[in-house]
């Protein structure tokens, strides 16, 4: 579980974020929404440690973040998985490399042990046999798949994701946020997703915050968006279904030109 306790952040004169408290559940999906430039990227970064927050506290697991040494921080930072929106990827590494890097850099492991920590990552997110391809080899889909296996490799208790749909098709996306909810159930992290993507919100949203001008302006499940009487949430999800919606029209309208 992450705890976010009355946190905000300025950078000079500007409030980025405003007294925001949110409850990250362990074993569960948890998406921060909102528009860009509302602060949600600002707040991932600071739940991470990325930014130091001016004001409240950071808990994972009861362990106040916000108030360790650098050095406590790092041991608590090999606790992460993180899942990068262009997934990260060293493009001069190959498959197998990208994804047992954290494993040479955080880990004692003989060889052979990351190997096989490697391949059943690998594994896991359907990529068996792609150990000795380099990215350029692989399809937008394919490397976020990668990105997620080297993010589990360490086996994480908390699981970062920045856009990760993020210039993928819609049924793409579709096998991300549910290769991203089955491992967290399957491993019990407390999984944290950053995403303007209502599709993803629709399927895999356990729970939902929605971040506006920098204030926690509305949480609760995806059912829950479908009733919900808050206006700047419902001109969020409509616009976002919207330009999807036209976006589609005009893809469609292309193709038969």
């Amino acid at each position: 579980m992450i705890e976010v306790n009355n946190i905000s952040k300025s950078f000079g004169d500007r409030l980025v974020l405003d007294d925001i408290s949110i409850v990250f559940e362990k074993g569960k999906t948890n998406l921060i929404i909102g528009k860009s430039g509302s602060g949600k990227t600002v707040l991932l970064k600071s739940i991470v440690g990325l930014h130091e927050v001016d004001e409240g506290s950071i808990l994972f697991d009861d362990r106040d973040f916000t108030s360790m040494s650098f050095k406590q921080k790092k041991q608590v930072r090999k606790e992460f998985g993180m899942l990068f929106q262009g997934a990260a990827l060293f493009d001069s590494f190959t498959v197998e490399e990208n994804v047992r890097f954290p494993l040479d850099m955080f880990t004692q492991m003989s060889y052979e042990e990351k190997i096989d920590r490697t391949d059943f990552c690998l594994q896991r997110v359907d990529m068996s046999n792609v150990n000795k391809l380099f990215p350029a080899e692989l399809s937008g889909g394919m490397r976020k798949r990668v990105g997620i296996a080297r993010a589990i490799a360490l086996n994480p208790r908390y699981l970062f994701c920045d856009e990760p749909n993020s210039g993928l098709d819609p049924q793409t996306a579709i096998r991300i946020d549910k290769l991203i909810q089955e491992i967290t159930t399957e491993f019990n992290i407390t999984t944290i997703v950053n995403t303007h993507d209502m599709n993803s919100v629709m399927e895999i949203g356990d729970k939902v915050v929605f971040i506006y001008e920098g204030i926690k302006c509305w949480e609760g499940t995806r059912d829950d968006i479908l009733s919900a009487e808050n206006q700047y949430l419902n001109d969020f999800v409509f616009a976002t279904n919207l330009a999807k919606t036209v976006k589609l029209i005009q893809n469609d309208k292309g193709a038969k030109d």
